[in-house]
């Protein structure tokens, strides 16, 4: 699973995307310190470094905007979220090669710049009113940060299962937040009627 993001890293990332999309290019590293407050470029370095570390954007140390945002739609008000099609076994339960496709999605409607879909296919939440087959948008959060009252979502094996809080989850792996759902509704095949001679 991609490493959750820290707040601060949460919040430079969507500075900019949103700088990116305002300007057509990115902002310095002392654009960005004095956005945030940072007296120190080596720590807006670092915080950049860990964005990149974490699959989020690339660097060119070369150039002082040397930033590409990576799996990003930059029309504006609009996030690229990616679907990961399968949650991997073993230690990383999201990766790349396994995002199937991307939809975009109303920047009021995705929490942030690292959310993702993944589709419920393990037992289902009908308590939440969760199905297996939705697919549901996911925030990334430390577990730290998780109350009982969120709705989480959590990988049992390679499924993925979606309950209120963390109590009684020993062995599951959380993957983060539900903050969304989308259901699409089966159409049944509509018949004709026959008609009188």
């Amino acid at each position: 699973m991609p490493e959750p993001l820290t707040k601060i890293e949460r919040r430079i990332l969507n500075f900019l995307v949103d700088y990116l999309k305002e300007n057509t290019y990115q902002p310095s590293i002392r654009e960005i310190g004095k956005r945030f407050g940072i007296k120190s470029t080596k720590t807006v370095s670092e915080h950049l470094q860990s964005l990149a570390d974490k699959g989020h954007i690339e660097r060119d140390a070369s150039r002082s905007r040397g930033v590409k945002i990576i799996g990003m739609n930059l029309a504006p008000a609009v996030f690229s979220i990616p679907f990961y099609g399968k949650i991997a076994p073993g230690k990383a339960a999201l990766q790349r090669e396994h995002v199937r496709e991307a939809y975009e999605v109303d920047r009021k409607f995705a929490p942030s710049a690292d959310a993702f879909f993944v589709q419920v296919t393990g037992e289902a939440a009908s308590g939440l009113g969760v199905q297996v087959g939705d697919l549901v948008l996911v925030e990334p959060a430390d577990p730290l940060e998780l109350r009982e009252s969120d709705v989480v979502a959590l990988r049992a094996g390679e499924d993925a299962v979606v309950q209120r809080g963390t109590a009684g989850a020993l062995g599951l792996e959380v993957l983060g937040r539900v903050v969304g759902l989308f259901r699409r509704f089966a159409t049944a095949p509509v018949e004709s009627e026959a008609v009188p001679a």
